[in-house]
């Protein structure tokens, strides 16, 4: 007879995620799991698979609890560039804000880390960037048919930008000492690009 988890796979899948999102994929020791989650190591494998299993079930949780997020506020009835620009200064006000500030963007995080040499990770970071483009795209191309962006614009190539602009805000924000002042005024910047 199979017996029953005795811990919330669930809970644990949060809790993996958080401490790999604060302390990174390499600096995260299987010990650390063990402890942080409170199961056992055979109970990690058994459940998630190795390590590297277990980042990309966290980083594919990320992704199911922020992409909701983006949709509702990049797809709510409307005017659409009243959406765009909070996204914008939602990205930079979470990019300044204590505790978060220090952990970054887990997406930026695993870009940074892993990407350059782990192909899964770099598909789901690709996968991440493309879903966010695709909504700045789908909300611009809306916002132009709606009359609140000039023709000659280029939805496309404004979603790019605003794209790389918010991954740059994740990675400013996490490494400077004092960011505020300058994502301010980078936003501001950023967001005459819409008038």
């Amino acid at each position: 007879m199979a017996r029953t988890k005795e811990f919330d796979p669930h809970a644990a899948l949060q809790a993996a995620l958080e401490l790999f999102w604060r302390r990174g994929y390499e600096a995260t020791s299987m010990a650390d799991l063990v402890e942080h989650l409170g199961i056992a190591r055979a109970s990690i494998y058994a459940t998630f698979g190795s390590k590297h299993d277990l980042y990309l079930k966290a980083l594919d949780r990320y992704g199911e609890l922020h992409h909701p997020v983006l949709v509702r506020e990049l797809s709510a009835p409307g005017p659409a560039l009243p959406g765009v620009r909070a996204v914008v200064r939602r990205f930079a006000d979470e990019s300044t804000a204590e505790p978060g500030r220090a952990c970054g963007c887990f997406v930026v995080n695993t870009a940074v880390e892993l990407a350059p040499h782990d192909p899964a990770a770099a598909r789901r970071v690709d996968l991440g960037w493309e879903h966010l483009e695709t909504l700045l795209h789908a909300a611009l191309e809306r916002a132009q048919a709606q009359g609140e962006l000039t023709p000659d614009r280029d939805p496309r190539a404004l979603a790019r930008m605003l794209l790389v602009f918010l991954q740059g805000l994740r990675v400013v924000g996490k490494a400077s000492t004092d960011p505020t002042a300058r994502l301010r005024d980078a936003v501001e910047q950023a967001l005459t690009l819409l008038d």
